[in-house]
């Protein structure tokens, strides 16, 4: 293990599992190496740049989002398993707009979180009626989904309490 702390000195252990040995080193700026203003005005960058590194976090993030729903969606409706489930009209729906998708992710690979979000419900759109509407009329996905469903559980049923129900069996 190992931690650094306020005055820049790094602490390092290790431990021999086997034998329970345990080892510790201090390694400090004996050196001068840095002032105490340069780690300072450091740290304070490093504070300086956070907003900005979990914005581009967030975008990444988004563009990854979109494009795992868009490519498990076509891996989905190519199933073999799913042949003759779903209708060649719906399957080449999901298909195009996948297609069309992963096109503009390559043309688009700079667009801000907000356009990757808004390609992502357009996806959605075209996506989720038709796959519910197979999920439905199949009674569940054989062998699960690739990535999941959003949305995918079954409706609630009117009138349901959160009370178990106890039925009598003899």
């Amino acid at each position: 293990t190992f931690d650094i702390d306020a005055n820049v000195i790094l602490n390092v252990s290790a431990v021999n599992k086997s034998t329970g040995k345990e080892n510790k080193i201090t390694i400090t700026n004996d050196k001068g190496r840095l002032s105490k203003e340069d780690i300072e005005r450091m740290v304070q960058e490093a504070e300086k740049y956070k907003a900005e590194d979990e914005k581009q976090w967030h975008k990444v993030s988004s563009k990854n989002s979109l494009e795992s729903y868009a490519f498990d969606m076509k891996a989905t409706v190519e199933d073999e398993k799913l042949q003759g489930k779903i209708n060649d009209e719906d399957k080449q729906k999901i298909l195009d707009k996948c297609n069309e998708i992963i096109n503009w992710l390559d043309k688009n690979q700079t667009a801000e979180k907000e356009e990757f979000e808004h390609q992502q419900k357009e996806l959605e759109k075209v996506c989720i009626p038709i796959i519910a509407k197979l999920y439905q009329s199949a009674g569940g996905m054989p062998g699960g989904m690739p990535g999941g469903f959003p949305g995918g559980g079954a409706p609630p049923s009117g009138g349901a309490s959160s009370e178990p129900t106890i039925e009598e069996v003899d």
